[in-house]
């Protein structure tokens, strides 16, 4: 209850008087932010699947030049923040970029003469957004084919099953938890995000949010649409485990045979590499050199001197708020696998549509409540003692690390579930047969056994915190500033040069982590021997 304050906030608006704004939204432009959000998650589901899943077993079940650096690499994007890199491709493949610039001057051609994709539009949108975020699909679905049984897949070999047939119709299959977690918390993302398609111009909900709070003056009318956009994400949840149809998902082998990845050879080898290393060239290597660029060609203007405060503080908020998120997204999942009734299914639903409500609307969600809570009681002190408590909450980092809970919760909980669904119940009965109680339970054959769900929770939300922007520009104290807040001033000036050096800063600061936890979640597959080379 506590934390679903700020959807509550939300949905307490729907009866609310708006003076008319809402009618006007329905009557005019809500078929158009339908249209294209519905269009935008479609576009970038479909890519990420594709871009996550693919790679994910390519490198997880074969050997190919380059794979075992493409293992880490692939997860690299997800260091980028989108809006960054939409700006940069922007600067890149615009009229005046250096792209277009160079056919013009190498084919001796003018504008006009020649056709090129336009980098600002819909397509646009769901290529960069893709590109960025198909890491949560790689990163559960490699989890997910590393703790399969390599028994199960070579039984479907002798069956007659070709590679294709085998990847197909068993190791999907059995990781398509994983898979949907991984796609939830993609199309979750997609209709949060503000900073490309407001870039790209584009009519969705949360431009559309931004629109009716800031340019029309309701706040009301604004929450009004996040309702409308939490529906979104209520309907996606319902839909998927109804098409599942209360199936689950389970390893009947107990045995785990170590890897033996197959080598690829010739063509297969070269297409191989090639498919794996595009998303990881267009994501992250690219965007990365020309801001890497950009950042050297303005080093003399940049102030590098508060550099280390802002960078500790952005790593103080992001390690925090991922250990909470870890604990709590922990404990829900574990109660809902004791208790897997009505009551904690609604109230884990409930938490779930966090992820999809943009950061300023949470920000919201949260500052009037606290702000309501701070002022009561601060009245109430200067009557009954002459005192004053002031701000209590409100305006306090830890109004910043109760959004980050809401915001990023479902994404600890989303992965959590996943690999506690990937554990048979009869470990369960295993266990109480023994004399284990719950949390004995839990520390001694669940946590062991989450090892890479665990890894990658905190992975997730350490990142996704290191590139929040709304929820902190409106929550944060006076005089404190993370680099996701300057790089945001600076390209909101449209000095989006001198803004590469802090949008650097946030790519380095995750890409260490990265590379540990994506080498950890190698190493945490049942069966594993680190002495055993591939």
């Amino acid at each position: 209850m506590l934390l679903s304050l700020p959807i509550f906030t939300v949905l307490w608006s729907i009866g609310a008087d708006s003076d008319g704004v809402w009618q006007h939204l329905a009557d005019t432009l809500l078929w158009s932010y339908i249209g294209q959000s519905l269009t935008l998650m479609t576009g970038v589901g479909l890519l990420v699947l594709v871009l996550g899943v693919v790679p994910a077993w390519l490198v997880t079940m074969t050997r190919f030049p380059g794979s075992r650096v493409l293992e880490w690499a692939l997860i690299l994007p997800l260091a980028m923040p989108a809006y960054i890199i939409a700006y940069t491709y922007t600067g890149m493949l615009d009229v005046t970029g250096p792209v277009q610039g160079f056919i013009r001057e190498t084919f001796d051609l003018r504008f006009g003469d020649y056709w090129f994709p336009q980098v600002r539009s819909l397509g646009g949108a769901i290529v960069m957004l893709a590109l960025v975020l198909y890491p949560y699909v790689y990163l559960l679905s490699r989890m997910a084919f590393l703790e399969q049984s390599v028994c199960v897949l070579e039984v479907s070999r002798t069956l007659g099953a070709s590679p294709w047939r085998s990847f197909s119709r068993v190791a999907v299959p059995l990781a398509r938890p994983a898979i949907v977690a991984g796609l939830a918390l993609v199309l979750m993302e997609t209709l949060a995000d503000y900073g490309t398609v407001q870039y790209f111009g584009l009519s969705t909900f949360t431009t559309g949010i931004f629109r009716t709070w800031f340019g029309m003056g309701s706040s009301t009318a604004a929450a009004q649409l996040s309702a409308v956009l939490m529906l979104f994400i209520l309907v996606l949840i319902v839909t998927e485990q109804w098409s599942r149809n209360k199936a689950r998902f389970h390893h009947t082998s107990s045995k785990y045979s170590q890897l033996h990845p197959k080598r690829l050879a010739g063509w297969q080898s070269m297409a191989a590499m090639v498919f794996c290393a595009l998303p990881v060239l267009c994501g992250f290597l690219i965007p990365f050199l020309q801001l890497s660029w950009w950042a050297w060609d303005t080093r003399e203007l940049v102030n590098f001197g508060d550099f280390s405060n802002l960078l500790y503080n952005s790593l103080r908020l992001a390690l925090v708020a991922a250990l909470i998120t870890l604990v709590l997204g922990l404990g829900i999942s574990y109660a809902k696998r004791l208790q897997p009734g009505m009551p904690m299914r609604t109230a884990v639903r409930v938490l779930s549509l966090g992820y999809a409500i943009p950061g300023t609307v949470i920000a919201v969600g949260v500052l009037i409540p606290f702000t309501f809570f701070d002022n009561t009681l601060d009245g109430w002190m200067r009557g009954q003692f002459d005192f004053s408590t002031g701000l209590l909450l409100s305006g306090t980092l830890g109004a910043v690390m109760f959004a980050y809970t809401v915001r990023f919760l479902p994404v600890s909980m989303n992965t959590l579930d996943a690999g506690l669904g990937k554990i048979k119940p009869t470990m369960d009965d295993v266990g109480r047969s023994m004399g284990l109680g719950n949390w004995q339970m839990l520390r001694r054959v669940h946590i062991p056994m989450l090892r890479g769900s665990l890894l990658t929770a905190a992975l997730l939300v350490f990142v996704d915190v290191l590139k929040e922007l709304p929820a902190t520009l409106i929550l944060r104290p006076f005089n404190f500033n993370t680099l996701a807040i300057r790089t945001y001033e600076l390209a909101n000036q449209e000095r989006l040069t001198e803004a590469a050096a802090s949008a650097l800063m946030i790519v380095l600061a995750g890409i260490i982590p990265v590379i540990i936890i994506s080498l950890s979640i190698s190493a945490s597959r049942p069966g594993h021997d680190s002495r055993i080379a591939d």
